[in-house]
């Protein structure tokens, strides 16, 4: 069996996600591994040509990818009080396509995800970002249950 020496959670700021980090921060600690926590700014909808008042497109996303610094730095600061062996990284993209990449690039050996169990017309209309990842990644991935 492979060392895992690294382990890649992606986080949105739900209990979905933080029940995974809390899976891939056990598994960081038992391993002796690298944790990478991982937050992927959705690629807002394309708003040019439409009216939207007070603020430049350009500047909305500024604004979304400092509230995201903000957010994961106070995660961070207050879930891994106890643990150094770790990077935070924020990208912009499609999640799952991002998952994959981040994970393929840091040379992760497993990728910790939590899924939010949504099911019937939820699930067709929006997807699964972790079942995505399952399907198309070359790394192995872990899905948690909220409340697992």
């Amino acid at each position: 069996m492979k060392k895992i020496s690294t382990v890649l959670t992606a986080i949105d700021f739900s209990d979905s996600s933080d029940n995974a980090f809390q899976m891939a921060l056990s598994l960081a600690k038992s391993f002796s591994a690298k944790l990478l926590v991982l937050h992927v700014i959705n690629e807002p909808v394309d708003l040019r040509g439409f009216y939207v008042p007070h603020i430049s497109f350009e500047k909305l996303e500024e604004e979304i990818e400092e509230g995201a610094q903000k957010m994961m730095e106070s995660f961070c600061r207050s879930n891994l009080v106890d643990f150094t062996d770790y990077e935070c990284l924020i990208v912009a993209g499609l999640p799952y396509e991002q998952i994959i990449k981040q994970a393929e690039e840091k040379s992760a050996d497993l990728i910790v995800l939590g899924t939010h169990g949504r099911t019937g017309i939820d699930h067709v209309l929006f997807g699964s970002t972790a079942e995505k990842v399952v399907r198309k990644s070359d790394v192995p991935v872990l899905t948690v249950k909220l409340g697992e």
